[in-house]
Protein backbone atom coordinates (compact mmCIF):
# COMPACT_ATOMS: atom_id res chain seq x y z
CA UNK A 1 0.00 0.00 0.00
CA UNK A 2 1.07 3.74 -0.91
CA UNK A 3 2.29 5.63 2.12
CA UNK A 4 -0.97 7.01 3.46
CA UNK A 5 0.42 10.18 4.58
CA UNK A 6 2.19 10.90 1.87
CA UNK A 7 -0.92 10.19 -0.16
CA UNK A 8 -2.83 12.76 1.60
CA UNK A 9 -0.02 15.03 0.81
CA UNK A 10 0.12 14.39 -2.66
CA UNK A 11 -3.96 15.02 -2.76
CA UNK A 12 -3.56 18.35 -0.93
CA UNK A 13 -5.92 16.89 1.55
CA UNK A 14 -5.73 17.30 5.62
CA UNK A 15 -6.76 14.38 8.19
CA UNK A 16 -10.59 15.50 9.68
CA UNK A 17 -11.65 17.66 6.29
CA UNK A 18 -11.93 14.44 4.28
CA UNK A 19 -15.14 14.52 2.72
CA UNK A 20 -16.85 11.44 1.68
CA UNK A 21 -15.39 11.85 -1.87
CA UNK A 22 -12.48 12.54 -0.47
CA UNK A 23 -12.85 9.17 1.33
CA UNK A 24 -13.15 7.26 -1.57
CA UNK A 25 -10.43 8.29 -3.84
CA UNK A 26 -7.82 7.76 -0.87
CA UNK A 27 -9.04 4.20 -0.89
CA UNK A 28 -8.97 3.87 -3.98
CA UNK A 29 -5.22 4.90 -4.55
CA UNK A 30 -4.07 3.18 -1.27
CA UNK A 31 -6.03 0.12 -2.30
CA UNK A 32 -8.65 0.41 1.12
CA UNK A 33 -12.13 0.20 1.56
CA UNK A 34 -14.14 3.42 2.33
CA UNK A 35 -14.86 1.62 5.97
CA UNK A 36 -11.25 1.66 6.57
CA UNK A 37 -10.37 5.12 5.10
CA UNK A 38 -12.43 6.18 7.87
CA UNK A 39 -11.85 4.56 10.09
CA UNK A 40 -7.84 5.86 9.56
CA UNK A 41 -9.21 9.22 9.43
CA UNK A 42 -10.62 9.09 13.27
CA UNK A 43 -7.84 7.35 14.63
CA UNK A 44 -5.46 10.18 13.25
CA UNK A 45 -7.99 12.83 14.62
CA UNK A 46 -8.41 11.24 17.80
CA UNK A 47 -5.32 9.55 18.57
CA UNK A 48 -6.89 6.23 19.46
CA UNK A 49 -5.59 2.86 17.95
CA UNK A 50 -8.40 1.69 14.69
CA UNK A 51 -9.29 -0.70 17.39
CA UNK A 52 -10.38 1.73 19.76
CA UNK A 53 -12.24 3.73 17.07
CA UNK A 54 -14.62 0.43 16.83
CA UNK A 55 -14.91 0.39 20.08
CA UNK A 56 -15.86 4.17 20.79
CA UNK A 57 -18.28 3.74 17.74
CA UNK A 58 -20.31 1.09 19.80
CA UNK A 59 -20.14 2.69 23.02
CA UNK A 60 -21.33 6.24 20.99
CA UNK A 61 -24.66 3.97 20.16
CA UNK A 62 -25.37 2.77 23.90
CA UNK A 63 -28.22 4.92 24.17
CA UNK A 64 -30.19 4.83 20.81
CA UNK A 65 -29.53 0.79 21.09
CA UNK A 66 -31.16 0.66 24.63
CA UNK A 67 -34.50 3.14 22.78
CA UNK A 68 -33.98 0.26 19.99
CA UNK A 69 -34.76 -2.33 22.40
CA UNK A 70 -37.60 -0.44 24.21
CA UNK A 71 -39.46 -0.02 20.68
CA UNK A 72 -39.37 -3.89 20.41
CA UNK A 73 -41.06 -4.33 23.47
CA UNK A 74 -44.78 -5.48 23.84
CA UNK A 75 -45.33 -2.34 26.37
CA UNK A 76 -42.92 -0.07 23.57
CA UNK A 77 -45.92 2.45 21.98
CA UNK A 78 -45.16 5.85 20.04
CA UNK A 79 -48.09 8.63 19.29
CA UNK A 80 -46.90 8.36 16.22
CA UNK A 81 -45.97 5.01 15.73
CA UNK A 82 -48.02 3.14 17.67
CA UNK A 83 -46.88 -0.36 18.45
CA UNK A 84 -45.65 -1.22 15.09
CA UNK A 85 -42.20 -2.54 15.79
CA UNK A 86 -43.19 -5.29 18.24
CA UNK A 87 -45.74 -6.20 15.79
CA UNK A 88 -43.95 -6.70 12.75
CA UNK A 89 -42.12 -8.73 14.99
CA UNK A 90 -44.97 -11.04 15.95
CA UNK A 91 -44.38 -14.67 14.98
CA UNK A 92 -46.41 -15.52 11.63
CA UNK A 93 -45.85 -11.87 10.01
CA UNK A 94 -44.44 -12.66 6.68
CA UNK A 95 -40.88 -11.53 5.86
CA UNK A 96 -40.95 -8.25 4.08
CA UNK A 97 -37.82 -9.06 1.55
CA UNK A 98 -36.32 -12.55 2.20
CA UNK A 99 -33.12 -10.73 2.89
CA UNK A 100 -32.39 -10.90 6.50
CA UNK A 101 -30.17 -8.30 7.08
CA UNK A 102 -32.39 -5.86 4.87
CA UNK A 103 -35.13 -7.31 7.03
CA UNK A 104 -33.63 -6.32 10.36
CA UNK A 105 -32.22 -3.60 9.14
CA UNK A 106 -35.90 -2.20 8.25
CA UNK A 107 -37.85 -3.64 11.57
CA UNK A 108 -34.71 -2.19 14.07
CA UNK A 109 -35.30 1.14 12.04
CA UNK A 110 -38.82 1.42 13.26
CA UNK A 111 -38.04 0.10 17.07
CA UNK A 112 -35.91 2.99 17.16
CA UNK A 113 -38.23 5.57 16.12
CA UNK A 114 -40.71 4.34 18.49
CA UNK A 115 -37.90 4.04 21.30
CA UNK A 116 -37.43 7.43 20.58
CA UNK A 117 -40.97 8.18 21.67
CA UNK A 118 -40.43 6.26 24.97
CA UNK A 119 -37.21 7.52 25.76
CA UNK A 120 -35.28 9.92 23.15
CA UNK A 121 -32.33 9.18 20.95
CA UNK A 122 -29.27 11.21 20.72
CA UNK A 123 -29.37 12.89 17.26
CA UNK A 124 -27.12 12.93 14.44
CA UNK A 125 -28.04 15.24 11.65
CA UNK A 126 -31.31 14.87 13.64
CA UNK A 127 -33.16 11.30 14.98
CA UNK A 128 -34.92 10.36 12.02
CA UNK A 129 -31.40 9.57 10.77
CA UNK A 130 -30.18 8.23 14.49
CA UNK A 131 -33.22 5.66 13.81
CA UNK A 132 -31.63 3.69 10.70
CA UNK A 133 -27.82 4.41 12.20
CA UNK A 134 -28.79 2.54 15.13
CA UNK A 135 -31.36 0.04 13.29
CA UNK A 136 -28.40 -0.81 10.51
CA UNK A 137 -26.03 -1.17 13.51
CA UNK A 138 -28.02 -3.62 15.21
CA UNK A 139 -28.72 -5.70 11.97
CA UNK A 140 -25.20 -5.62 11.17
CA UNK A 141 -24.41 -6.99 14.65
CA UNK A 142 -26.96 -9.86 14.55
CA UNK A 143 -25.94 -10.94 10.63
CA UNK A 144 -22.48 -10.65 10.03
CA UNK A 145 -20.10 -12.62 11.45
CA UNK A 146 -17.21 -10.66 11.05
CA UNK A 147 -17.13 -7.43 13.43
CA UNK A 148 -14.06 -6.32 11.47
CA UNK A 149 -15.94 -6.05 8.46
CA UNK A 150 -19.13 -4.47 10.90
CA UNK A 151 -16.63 -1.92 12.46
CA UNK A 152 -15.81 -0.70 9.19
CA UNK A 153 -19.52 -0.76 7.57
CA UNK A 154 -20.29 1.56 10.36
CA UNK A 155 -17.62 3.86 10.06
CA UNK A 156 -18.31 4.63 6.21
CA UNK A 157 -21.98 5.34 7.11
CA UNK A 158 -20.97 7.59 10.33
CA UNK A 159 -18.65 9.35 7.83
CA UNK A 160 -21.71 10.61 5.72
CA UNK A 161 -23.77 10.93 8.63
CA UNK A 162 -21.33 13.16 10.53
CA UNK A 163 -21.34 15.43 7.33
CA UNK A 164 -24.83 15.83 7.42
CA UNK A 165 -24.74 16.15 10.79
CA UNK A 166 -23.27 19.87 9.37
CA UNK A 167 -25.17 20.67 6.54
CA UNK A 168 -28.49 19.98 8.25
CA UNK A 169 -29.40 23.69 9.14
CA UNK A 170 -33.39 23.67 8.87
CA UNK A 171 -36.32 21.60 8.47
CA UNK A 172 -36.11 19.08 6.22
CA UNK A 173 -36.17 15.01 5.80
CA UNK A 174 -33.57 15.51 2.64
CA UNK A 175 -30.78 16.10 5.03
CA UNK A 176 -31.81 13.69 8.08
CA UNK A 177 -34.22 10.53 8.54
CA UNK A 178 -34.57 9.76 4.46
CA UNK A 179 -31.77 11.87 2.91
CA UNK A 180 -28.85 10.88 5.53
CA UNK A 181 -30.60 7.64 5.97
CA UNK A 182 -30.57 6.87 2.78
CA UNK A 183 -26.82 7.46 1.61
CA UNK A 184 -25.12 6.41 5.05
CA UNK A 185 -27.27 3.03 4.40
CA UNK A 186 -25.80 3.19 0.88
CA UNK A 187 -22.34 3.73 2.45
CA UNK A 188 -22.89 0.71 4.97
CA UNK A 189 -24.57 -1.84 2.56
CA UNK A 190 -21.59 -1.32 -0.37
CA UNK A 191 -19.18 -2.09 2.31
CA UNK A 192 -20.72 -4.88 3.24
CA UNK A 193 -21.18 -6.25 -0.30
CA UNK A 194 -17.20 -5.72 -0.82
CA UNK A 195 -17.90 -2.46 -3.21
CA UNK A 196 -14.66 -0.89 -4.41
CA UNK A 197 -13.95 2.72 -3.45
CA UNK A 198 -15.47 3.61 -6.74
CA UNK A 199 -19.31 1.35 -6.32
CA UNK A 200 -19.38 2.55 -3.08
CA UNK A 201 -19.40 6.61 -4.45
CA UNK A 202 -21.58 6.05 -7.11
CA UNK A 203 -24.06 3.85 -4.82
CA UNK A 204 -24.09 6.90 -2.27
CA UNK A 205 -24.98 9.44 -5.55
CA UNK A 206 -27.49 6.95 -6.26
CA UNK A 207 -29.07 7.05 -2.69
CA UNK A 208 -29.21 10.86 -2.24
CA UNK A 209 -30.66 11.41 -5.44
CA UNK A 210 -34.43 10.59 -4.92
CA UNK A 211 -34.19 12.23 -1.58
CA UNK A 212 -33.42 15.90 -2.50
CA UNK A 213 -35.64 18.40 -1.65
CA UNK A 214 -37.99 16.02 0.35
CA UNK A 215 -39.39 17.55 3.47
CA UNK A 216 -41.08 16.02 6.25
CA UNK A 217 -40.74 17.72 9.40
CA UNK A 218 -44.20 19.24 9.66
CA UNK A 219 -45.47 15.61 8.77
CA UNK A 220 -43.65 13.75 11.71
CA UNK A 221 -46.62 15.22 13.47
CA UNK A 222 -49.14 13.31 11.27
CA UNK A 223 -49.48 10.16 12.74
CA UNK A 224 -47.42 6.71 10.63
CA UNK A 225 -46.38 8.95 7.74
CA UNK A 226 -42.52 8.42 9.02
CA UNK A 227 -42.18 5.15 8.66
CA UNK A 228 -42.04 5.19 4.76
CA UNK A 229 -39.13 7.98 4.89
CA UNK A 230 -37.24 6.14 7.57
CA UNK A 231 -37.76 2.51 6.36
CA UNK A 232 -37.99 3.89 2.30
CA UNK A 233 -34.50 5.16 3.39
CA UNK A 234 -32.38 2.17 4.83
CA UNK A 235 -34.35 0.13 1.21
CA UNK A 236 -32.98 3.06 -0.93
CA UNK A 237 -29.66 2.40 0.52
CA UNK A 238 -30.00 -1.25 -0.28
CA UNK A 239 -30.68 -0.85 -3.19
CA UNK A 240 -28.23 1.52 -4.21
CA UNK A 241 -25.39 -0.35 -3.34
CA UNK A 242 -27.14 -3.80 -5.06
CA UNK A 243 -27.20 -1.91 -8.38
CA UNK A 244 -23.54 0.01 -8.23
CA UNK A 245 -21.94 -3.66 -7.27
CA UNK A 246 -23.73 -5.92 -9.79
CA UNK A 247 -24.10 -4.02 -12.74
CA UNK A 248 -22.39 -0.86 -14.59
CA UNK A 249 -24.91 1.06 -14.32
CA UNK A 250 -23.16 4.92 -15.75
CA UNK A 251 -23.34 7.23 -12.64
CA UNK A 252 -20.67 10.40 -13.49
CA UNK A 253 -21.91 12.70 -11.10
CA UNK A 254 -19.09 12.88 -8.01
CA UNK A 255 -20.46 12.03 -4.61
CA UNK A 256 -19.11 15.66 -2.79
CA UNK A 257 -21.16 17.50 -5.91
CA UNK A 258 -24.67 15.73 -5.45
CA UNK A 259 -24.10 16.03 -1.92
CA UNK A 260 -24.01 19.50 -1.76
CA UNK A 261 -26.43 19.85 -4.44
CA UNK A 262 -28.74 18.41 -1.67
CA UNK A 263 -27.40 20.41 1.04
CA UNK A 264 -28.19 23.68 -1.20
CA UNK A 265 -31.75 22.67 -1.83
CA UNK A 266 -32.10 21.89 1.80
CA UNK A 267 -33.13 25.69 2.64
CA UNK A 268 -35.26 25.70 -0.24
CA UNK A 269 -37.15 23.42 0.45
CA UNK A 270 -37.67 24.59 3.95
CA UNK A 271 -38.70 28.19 2.75
CA UNK A 272 -40.93 27.09 -0.48
CA UNK A 273 -41.99 23.13 0.08
CA UNK A 274 -42.79 23.39 3.68
CA UNK A 275 -45.41 26.12 3.74
CA UNK A 276 -47.40 23.85 1.28
CA UNK A 277 -47.13 20.91 3.43
CA UNK A 278 -47.83 22.35 6.75
CA UNK A 279 -51.06 24.11 4.91
CA UNK A 280 -52.41 20.25 3.95
CA UNK A 281 -51.42 18.15 7.08
CA UNK A 282 -51.53 20.64 10.11
CA UNK A 283 -54.80 20.01 10.78
CA UNK A 284 -53.99 16.44 10.76
CA UNK A 285 -51.16 16.95 13.49
CA UNK A 286 -51.24 14.61 16.51
CA UNK A 287 -53.03 16.43 19.70
CA UNK A 288 -52.12 15.79 23.12
CA UNK A 289 -54.84 16.22 25.30
CA UNK A 290 -52.94 17.00 28.51
CA UNK A 291 -51.35 20.23 26.20
CA UNK A 292 -54.67 21.15 25.38
CA UNK A 293 -56.16 22.01 28.66
CA UNK A 294 -53.92 25.33 28.26
CA UNK A 295 -55.42 25.66 24.70
CA UNK A 296 -58.31 28.37 24.40
CA UNK A 297 -61.63 26.85 23.52
CA UNK A 298 -61.61 29.32 20.84
CA UNK A 299 -58.38 28.24 19.36
CA UNK A 300 -59.91 24.64 19.46
CA UNK A 301 -63.12 25.88 17.25
CA UNK A 302 -60.57 27.91 14.71
CA UNK A 303 -58.39 24.44 14.35
CA UNK A 304 -61.59 22.59 13.86
CA UNK A 305 -62.64 24.92 10.92
CA UNK A 306 -59.24 25.05 9.11
CA UNK A 307 -59.18 21.28 9.43
CA UNK A 308 -62.72 21.14 7.86
CA UNK A 309 -62.24 23.41 4.88
CA UNK A 310 -58.92 21.70 4.30
CA UNK A 311 -60.50 18.29 3.75
CA UNK A 312 -62.91 20.17 1.69
CA UNK A 313 -60.41 21.95 -0.64
CA UNK A 314 -58.50 19.02 -0.81
CA UNK A 315 -60.87 17.10 -1.74
CA UNK A 316 -62.12 19.45 -4.76
CA UNK A 317 -58.63 19.86 -5.67
CA UNK A 318 -58.39 15.60 -6.13
CA UNK A 319 -61.60 15.54 -8.10
CA UNK A 320 -60.80 18.27 -10.41
CA UNK A 321 -57.76 16.16 -10.94
CA UNK A 322 -59.76 13.24 -11.40
CA UNK A 323 -62.05 14.42 -14.18
CA UNK A 324 -59.53 14.89 -16.43
CA UNK A 325 -57.85 11.51 -16.06
CA UNK A 326 -57.86 8.79 -18.79
CA UNK A 327 -59.47 5.44 -18.30
CA UNK A 328 -57.31 2.84 -16.82
CA UNK A 329 -57.97 1.16 -20.68
CA UNK A 330 -55.67 4.03 -22.19
CA UNK A 331 -53.35 5.11 -19.61
CA UNK A 332 -50.22 5.59 -22.01
CA UNK A 333 -49.28 8.74 -24.28
CA UNK A 334 -47.56 8.16 -27.31
CA UNK A 335 -44.03 6.75 -27.02
CA UNK A 336 -41.34 8.79 -27.17
CA UNK A 337 -37.89 8.22 -27.34
CA UNK A 338 -34.69 9.98 -26.06
CA UNK A 339 -35.86 9.29 -22.05
CA UNK A 340 -37.85 11.84 -21.37
CA UNK A 341 -41.67 12.51 -22.03
CA UNK A 342 -41.47 15.75 -20.32
CA UNK A 343 -38.12 17.35 -21.31
CA UNK A 344 -38.20 15.49 -24.71
CA UNK A 345 -42.17 14.36 -26.21
CA UNK A 346 -43.36 17.75 -25.12
CA UNK A 347 -41.41 20.26 -26.99
CA UNK A 348 -41.64 17.29 -30.03
CA UNK A 349 -44.95 18.21 -29.97
CA UNK A 350 -44.65 21.64 -29.83
CA UNK A 351 -42.22 20.86 -33.09
CA UNK A 352 -44.82 18.71 -34.90
CA UNK A 353 -47.44 21.20 -34.38
CA UNK A 354 -45.11 24.01 -36.14
CA UNK A 355 -44.05 21.62 -38.88
CA UNK A 356 -47.87 20.80 -39.42
CA UNK A 357 -48.63 25.09 -39.86
CA UNK A 358 -45.35 25.14 -42.09
CA UNK A 359 -46.02 25.44 -46.15
CA UNK A 360 -43.38 24.26 -48.27
CA UNK A 361 -40.01 23.41 -47.83
CA UNK A 362 -37.97 24.29 -44.54
CA UNK A 363 -34.66 25.94 -44.54
CA UNK A 364 -34.37 27.02 -40.81
CA UNK A 365 -35.69 26.12 -37.36
CA UNK A 366 -34.93 28.04 -34.23
CA UNK A 367 -35.25 26.20 -30.75
CA UNK A 368 -36.09 28.09 -28.07
CA UNK A 369 -36.24 26.29 -24.59
CA UNK A 370 -36.73 27.54 -20.90
CA UNK A 371 -33.51 26.63 -18.77
CA UNK A 372 -34.37 23.55 -17.63
CA UNK A 373 -35.21 21.92 -21.24
CA UNK A 374 -32.04 24.31 -22.42
CA UNK A 375 -29.86 22.29 -19.73
CA UNK A 376 -31.39 18.46 -21.25
CA UNK A 377 -30.52 19.68 -24.78
CA UNK A 378 -28.66 16.52 -25.39
CA UNK A 379 -31.63 14.58 -25.75
CA UNK A 380 -34.65 16.82 -26.59
CA UNK A 381 -32.79 18.82 -29.40
CA UNK A 382 -32.76 15.66 -31.88
CA UNK A 383 -36.37 15.25 -31.11
CA UNK A 384 -37.62 18.94 -31.87
CA UNK A 385 -35.52 18.41 -35.17
CA UNK A 386 -37.13 15.61 -36.35
CA UNK A 387 -40.48 16.86 -35.22
CA UNK A 388 -40.13 20.59 -36.50
CA UNK A 389 -38.48 19.97 -39.69
CA UNK A 390 -39.38 16.81 -40.92
CA UNK A 391 -42.88 16.24 -38.84
CA UNK A 392 -41.63 12.59 -37.81
CA UNK A 393 -43.61 11.62 -34.50
CA UNK A 394 -41.90 11.11 -31.38
CA UNK A 395 -41.32 7.38 -31.69
CA UNK A 396 -39.24 7.43 -34.79
CA UNK A 397 -35.85 5.83 -32.40
CA UNK A 398 -34.08 5.65 -36.09
CA UNK A 399 -34.29 9.24 -36.97
CA UNK A 400 -33.59 10.18 -33.62
CA UNK A 401 -30.39 8.42 -34.03
CA UNK A 402 -29.59 10.21 -37.51
CA UNK A 403 -31.38 13.53 -37.62
CA UNK A 404 -28.38 15.24 -36.79
CA UNK A 405 -26.46 14.88 -39.65
CA UNK A 406 -29.68 14.82 -41.61
CA UNK A 407 -30.34 18.20 -41.27
CA UNK A 408 -26.91 19.53 -42.09
CA UNK A 409 -27.02 17.42 -45.17
CA UNK A 410 -30.11 18.94 -46.12
CA UNK A 411 -29.11 22.18 -45.94
CA UNK A 412 -30.88 23.35 -42.71
CA UNK A 413 -30.25 25.89 -40.51
CA UNK A 414 -30.65 25.47 -36.45
CA UNK A 415 -30.69 28.30 -34.11
CA UNK A 416 -30.90 27.06 -30.42
CA UNK A 417 -31.83 29.61 -27.74
CA UNK A 418 -32.27 29.58 -24.33
CA UNK A 419 -35.65 31.25 -23.20
CA UNK A 420 -36.18 32.78 -19.64
CA UNK A 421 -39.77 32.29 -19.44
CA UNK A 422 -40.48 29.55 -17.21
CA UNK A 423 -41.39 25.93 -19.19
CA UNK A 424 -41.27 27.78 -22.23
CA UNK A 425 -40.73 25.85 -25.59
CA UNK A 426 -40.95 27.71 -28.74
CA UNK A 427 -40.59 26.24 -32.27
CA UNK A 428 -40.07 28.83 -35.33
CA UNK A 429 -39.89 27.12 -38.67
CA UNK A 430 -38.99 29.25 -42.52
CA UNK A 431 -40.55 27.74 -45.40
CA UNK A 432 -40.54 28.47 -48.61
CA UNK A 433 -44.81 28.83 -49.03
CA UNK A 434 -45.26 30.20 -44.89
CA UNK A 435 -43.56 30.27 -41.70
CA UNK A 436 -44.82 28.73 -38.75
CA UNK A 437 -44.04 29.39 -34.90
CA UNK A 438 -45.54 27.69 -32.22
CA UNK A 439 -45.09 28.40 -28.28
CA UNK A 440 -46.23 26.40 -25.37
CA UNK A 441 -45.71 25.59 -22.16
CA UNK A 442 -44.19 22.04 -21.36
CA UNK A 443 -45.82 19.56 -19.46
CA UNK A 444 -44.93 15.46 -18.26
CA UNK A 445 -46.37 12.94 -20.77
CA UNK A 446 -45.90 14.65 -23.79
CA UNK A 447 -48.69 17.40 -23.20
CA UNK A 448 -48.58 20.85 -23.63
CA UNK A 449 -50.44 24.01 -23.21
CA UNK A 450 -50.69 26.21 -26.29
CA UNK A 451 -50.21 29.71 -25.68
CA UNK A 452 -49.02 31.52 -29.32
CA UNK A 453 -48.92 29.91 -32.87
CA UNK A 454 -48.44 31.42 -36.21
CA UNK A 455 -50.47 31.86 -38.43
CA UNK A 456 -53.39 31.34 -35.52
CA UNK A 457 -53.79 29.50 -32.73
CA UNK A 458 -57.07 28.26 -33.91
CA UNK A 459 -55.42 26.21 -36.78
CA UNK A 460 -52.84 25.27 -34.04
CA UNK A 461 -55.19 23.78 -31.86
CA UNK A 462 -57.16 21.87 -35.09
CA UNK A 463 -53.04 20.24 -36.28
CA UNK A 464 -53.15 19.44 -32.13
CA UNK A 465 -55.79 17.48 -32.75
CA UNK A 466 -55.03 15.46 -36.23
CA UNK A 467 -51.85 14.61 -34.74
CA UNK A 468 -53.06 13.03 -31.71
CA UNK A 469 -50.80 15.70 -29.02
CA UNK A 470 -52.57 16.41 -25.72
CA UNK A 471 -53.45 19.68 -24.93
CA UNK A 472 -54.17 21.12 -21.44
CA UNK A 473 -55.68 24.53 -19.68
CA UNK A 474 -52.94 25.52 -17.48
Amino acid sequence: MKDIDALLDEQGLKWGELTFGDICLLAEKSGRSPGEMAILEASRTSKLTESQVGQAIWQEFSHNLSALNKGLEADGASFLFGRMASELSRPGVPPLTGAPLLEKSVKYTFATQVGNHCVGLRPCAGTGDSCSLTGLAQALKEQVEDMELVNRALASMLKIAVLYRVAKTTTGCNLEGFGAGAAAAAAAFSEIFGCTPSQTERAVVLAISPTIGVPCTPRVMVPGLCATHIGGAVMIGWLSAYVSRHSNLPVNVPVDLMFAMAAAVHPVSAQQVVPVVIKYMEPFFKINQQVETFISEQVKIDDEKRRLQTTAQGLLEARAIAAKANSIIKPFGEAVVGGSSQAVGSPANAARIAHALAKGKISKIVIELYPELFARRAINIPAILMSGVYGAATDDARLYLEVIDKVKKDGVEVEILEAQEHQLQKVSLTASAGNSMVAALNRGGGRLVLSEAAPSLEEAVQAARRLGVVLVDG
